[in-house]
């Protein structure tokens, strides 16, 4: 399968160039030239597969340039970190099936992709001869899957960029106390947005960008959304009492990557009556459904950190299909976004979007009350991103179609969220035991791209 940018000016590549491109020459994102329609009994035939088995049935319909057996062994070897056999359980509270995604060596769902993106680049360069050094932005999760999924791996230098002192404490220490000698953290003084926008820089900067062979990890690399998608399915095969019963999913987003994986599941067939995209105070992405407007504001911080984001990514990849795939269109509004400050869509277009989404924003104090509520009720502890989505659920979706909201981390992440809602810390896995006595190393710099490029260049060496 051929891979093409959203803004129509590189010529078609195969899929290994797309994930080791990860940005497109152009400044766009990469997308499959088709996104394959499943044929008919294809849902029946994948229901009693298991994660690993399923991932490759999805996965191969992409990646149809690697060997069956190599993409076998890629899935494989990415998946046995886990520790939970069903890899993304299922479990239904009080009338909630909850997608639990954080089984993975961070405990959050970017692990579902990245510990497969990490394997993937490996085998790519030892195949290739060549090294590479990734670099990516993070919001609090990303940061540390993509740093465990490539730590001490041949051949990768990983810089993680994070804003400085704007994720939760753990989020932190994840990151900063991974010391293998090729791993970078870059704490910047400003947002995550700053943060985003310093690595599209870099990675525009085309003679920077193959002078040191970066490669991209964030949500921009096609691969990342590829794994998500896999997780779509799963769910819908545990929860849909039979085959064309339409369910709900509710994401907690800031970024649209997550919430895109699911809108690629639906084209390809699986039967998803709406996406509910929900989004706490930084809710662009929920003026854009409800209202037509993508204005980009101020990013407010707030107790579910990894959505604290303006000016979210993988938008541009949905606007590519809302566009009716008219690259030219998408290049328009995107040149026009930093000048006009939003981008402007059309009635019918407007119309379209409601038709694939709904959206609810959730403030602090509702995240706050939503946990201790279904803490009461259930005896569940939600972290305070997944409590958003459950609350927008639990409001627009009432008519008994089921909803399946996706826990996108394990609340001993965000202990002090937590704490304020039920009056406890939640009991810590195995993995983050005595984390504040571990020994960290991190660079603090001026979100200044220059200054960032600067140390890039002397690690780099």
């Amino acid at each position: 399968m051929n891979y093409i940018s959203t803004r129509g000016t590189i010529t078609p590549i195969d899929f290994k160039d797309a994930v080791m491109m990860g940005l497109a020459t152009d400044g766009g994102l990469l997308l499959p030239e088709t996104i394959p329609a499943l044929a008919p009994g294809t849902l029946e035939s994948w229901k009693k597969l298991n994660y690993q088995e399923l991932a490759f049935n999805v996965m191969s319909l992409f990646a149809t340039d690697i060997p069956a057996g190599d993409l076998r062994r890629l899935i494989d070897t990415s998946y046995a970190t886990f520790t939970h056999p069903e890899i993304t359980p299922v479990v239904k509270k009080d009338g909630v099936h909850i997608l639990e995604l954080f089984h993975g060596p961070t405990l959050a769902f970017k692990d579902v992709a990245l510990q497969f993106l990490g394997n993937l680049f490996e085998y790519l360069l030892r195949e290739r001869g060549e090294r590479m050094n990734i670099v990516g932005a993070t919001s609090g999760d990303t940061g540390s899957a993509a740093i465990y999924g490539v730590r001490g791996k041949e051949n990768i230098n990983i810089f993680i960029l994070h804003p400085h002192g704007k994720t939760s404490p753990v989020q932190a220490l994840q990151m900063t106390t991974v010391l293998d000698p090729n791993v970078h953290n870059i704490a910047a003084r400003g947002t995550f947005d700053d943060c985003q926008n310093i690595v599209k820089s870099l990675f525009s900067d085309l003679p920077f960008k193959e002078r040191y062979a970066l490669g991209a990890v964030n949500s921009i690399n096609w691969a990342r959304v590829l794994a998500q998608v896999v997780y779509y399915f799963y769910a819908y095969f545990r929860v849909a009492g039979s085959f064309g019963q339409e369910v709900v999913f509710s994401v907690p987003t800031g970024n649209f990557g997550d919430i895109f994986a699911g809108y690629v599941a639906k084209r390809m067939g699986l039967p998803v009556k709406k996406l509910l995209l929900a989004t706490n105070e930084n809710n662009i992405l929920t003026r854009f459904i409800n209202e037509g407007d993508y204005s980009l504001g101020e990013v407010v911080p707030t107790v579910s950190p990894s959505m604290d984001i303006q000016l979210a990514s993988n938008f541009e990849r949905y606007l590519y299909y809302l566009f009716d795939e008219n690259p030219v269109r998408v290049r328009e509004a995107f040149a026009s976004l930093p000048v006009k400050g939003r981008i402007d869509f059309s009635p019918a277009e407007l119309e379209r979007v409601r038709e694939e989404f709904i959206s609810r924003s959730v403030n602090e104090a509702e995240t706050i009350a939503t946990i201790s509520a279904f803490h009461r009720e259930t005896g569940y502890i939600l972290d305070p991103h997944t409590a958003v989505g459950v609350k927008a659920a639990r409001e627009m979706v009432t008519d008994g179609t089921p909803a399946i909201c996706l826990a996108t981390a394990h609340p001993a992440k965000f202990a002090e969220a937590v704490a304020r809602a039920v009056g406890f810390e939640p009991a810590r896995p195995p993995s983050l035991e005595g984390i504040e006595r571990l020994p960290t190393r991190c660079q603090v710099l001026d979100a200044d791209r220059d200054a960032i490029k600067a140390f890039l260049e002397e690690k780099a060496r």
